[in-house]
């Protein structure tokens, strides 16, 4: 019965990283496709955050696309204010990331919220360009909301039918079948 069990599991668990991985090829694709049509100039970071954001279920990708979306105009406004004031350098990164932090924690956002707020504030104030930071801010904050978007409708459209969360199980029955190391 257990072995039976176990290979139930293990099929489950092998249908669900099958169509995982479909449902983030599909829209990784998709992702790329629309961000060339719009004309994005940096359309893998559409890309990008769409396999950054796919997740099992429609709940947990839009907590933490919500987060992410903050986040990122968040970084962006502030990279386009710090960035044609500023300039760019260590001292405006570090002072920058230090200020975002302190901003996502008082309006109590989450480490995600921080996270790619940091990421994009780097990108607006680091990374040179004809068109200035606020150019670049609202391409970076149209890539990355049209990555979030579209991860969160192939979400609620295909569904995930499989639980994956439970992939660290076999490997650490396998592990717990070995004997100790010696001494």
């Amino acid at each position: 019965m257990a072995t039976q069990d176990n290979q139930s599991s293990s099929r489950r668990l092998l249908l669900g990283w099958l169509e995982q991985s479909l449902r983030t090829a599909v829209a990784a694709g998709v992702l790329l496709a629309v961000a060339r049509l719009l004309h994005l100039p940096e359309a893998y970071w559409a890309a990008v955050t769409t396999l950054v954001v796919m997740q099992s279920t429609l709940g947990a990708a839009w907590a933490v696309s919500t987060q992410r979306f903050i986040g990122t105009a968040l970084g962006a406004g502030f990279g386009a204010l710090v960035g044609n004031h500023l300039g760019n350098g260590v001292l405006v990164l570090t002072v920058g990331v230090f200020a975002l932090g302190l901003i996502c924690g008082m309006l109590r956002l989450d480490q995600s919220a921080y996270r790619f707020a940091g990421v994009t504030f780097a990108i607006v104030t680091l990374v040179a360009r004809e068109s200035g930071p606020t150019v670049v801010a609202a391409h970076r904050f149209i890539e990355v909301s049209t990555g979030i978007a579209v991860a969160l409708v192939i979400t609620a459209l295909w569904p995930a039918r499989y639980d994956i969360q439970t992939s660290a199980k076999p490997l650490a029955r396998m592990t717990a079948d070995r004997p100790p190391p010696p001494k």
